[in-house]
């Protein structure tokens, strides 16, 4: 059994996004090796008391690296570029962590595993007795330009100076180049991100999205007495998720036989004025934030996942339609570009906004014309949550393991 030495900042049980997956790899990679984790020490409480039940925990070994209260509500605050210059302490601090580790614990790989951003590539490369492996990590570059026509000018400045340091980073960032160019394997957490680390960092990484999904055992439900297309959007109502687009293609479609299900948090005003300029304030009907139940039972009783972000790394919410036998229209982009595929979903390239409101809304009007695509795409889901699993993606990182220490033992 391997013994690997796992960096992962942000790593909790009990809550989503970068904590929930690095809980999630860690539980499933225990499966088939030694972990021993820093973390960070913000969900310390729940990480012990988790153990306490898990037939894994006899494989996880957890080691914490505490950072102050402030730190953390810079972390939490998304956009805070504080943040960075205590995470690279906390970064150099855990490799010095790390160097006592493997000294006691005969080590076999150190594991870059989170937080997935590619800006901040820790300090573990610098260790020259174990192989270093780095991901999955989301380097895609920038946010498509051709959707800011609708953003305000704050918004559009924004992104736009922050496509340009993105493309900066990649291209000149001293201990992104090294970390690469010592890792013995890049994982990328998307397509996109696969082809910025060969464009830009000239290393062919290995494609494993950062998130798994969960194997549902909920069959396959016909509705035939159904008269409505129920479309689910659920998202932050922020400028990348572009719900704008989701109701200018209802819009489009001009069906009174279509309903579109709003869930989120954000100020939904400019939203809900859109839809009433547009005339199809009758067709959206607005939840706001649900519980999360609520949130999985809305999806078994809808028809299609409506996923518009054009900006994201591989969403939650995408993998939970799948799990939920929920078929998904999305962009082909980003994470859900690479989850979902032409079995459960349907999906459409990055252009600019009017071409993407007259393709989906033509698909659209092709699932409300054909119903029985949508239940053989819902009866898809089944085959394609094993592949995008949990179980399956730790399999597909322990053959890297495998490759990693084959090659250091030639």
């Amino acid at each position: 059994m391997y013994k690997i030495l796992v960096n992962a900042y942000a790593c909790s049980p009990h809550t989503g996004s970068e904590p929930g997956m690095a809980w999630n790899w860690c539980v499933h990679l225990a499966r088939h090796c030694e972990l021993h984790i820093i973390t960070e020490g913000e969900f310390k409480e729940h990480i012990e008391a988790a153990l306490l039940q898990l037939p894994e925990a006899k494989n996880m070994h957890f080691y914490y690296n505490p950072v102050s209260d402030r730190v953390r509500k810079m972390c939490w605050n998304q956009g805070d570029w504080r943040f960075y210059r205590h995470y690279k302490k906390w970064q150099y601090s855990t490799y010095l962590m790390a160097l006592e580790l493997i000294g006691q614990k005969q080590i076999d790989i150190v594991h870059q595993l989170n937080m997935i951003g590619f800006r901040e590539p820790g300090y573990l490369w610098k260790i020259k007795t174990v192989p270093f492996v780095w991901g999955p990590v989301d380097a895609k570059m920038a946010f498509p330009t051709a959707y800011l026509a609708q953003a305000d000018l704050k918004t559009r400045s924004l992104l736009i100076l922050k496509n340009f340091i993105t493309k900066l980073q990649l291209q000149y960032s001293k201990r992104v180049h090294q970390a690469v160019g010592k890792a013995s394997v890049v994982v990328a957490a998307s397509s996109n991100s696969k082809q910025n680390f060969s464009d830009y960092l000239g290393t062919e990484a290995f494609l494993l999205n950062e998130t798994g999904c969960r194997v549902n055992d909920i069959p396959f439900q016909e509705k035939p007495d159904k008269t409505t297309l129920d479309l689910l959007w659920v998202g932050k109502m922020d400028f990348r998720k572009q719900l704008n687009l989701a109701i200018q293609s209802l819009a489009k479609v001009q069906s009174q036989n279509i309903k579109l299900h709003i869930v989120g948090g954000g100020d939904a005003g400019p939203y809900q004025k859109l839809a009433v300029q547009l005339g199809v304030e009758n067709y959206c009907i607005w939840h706001g934030m649900l519980p999360h139940d609520e949130v999985q039972a809305m999806m078994q009783d809808c028809d299609l996942l409506f996923f518009t972000s054009v900006a994201e790394g591989t969403p939650h919410v995408v993998l939970e339609a799948l799990a939920n036998s929920l078929p998904v229209l999305c962009f082909d982009t980003c994470g859900h570009g690479d989850s979902v595929n032409d079995k459960v979903g349907v999906k459409i390239p990055l252009t600019y906004p009017s071409d993407s409101i007259e393709k989906f809304a033509e698909k659209i009007t092709l699932l409300l014309k054909n119903p029985q695509v949508l239940a053989q795409l819902s009866r898809n889901c089944g085959v394609r949550q094993k592949e995008l699993s949990w179980d399956n993606k730790a399999q597909q990182m322990l053959g890297l393991y495998k490759r990693v220490v084959t090659e250091k033992a030639k």
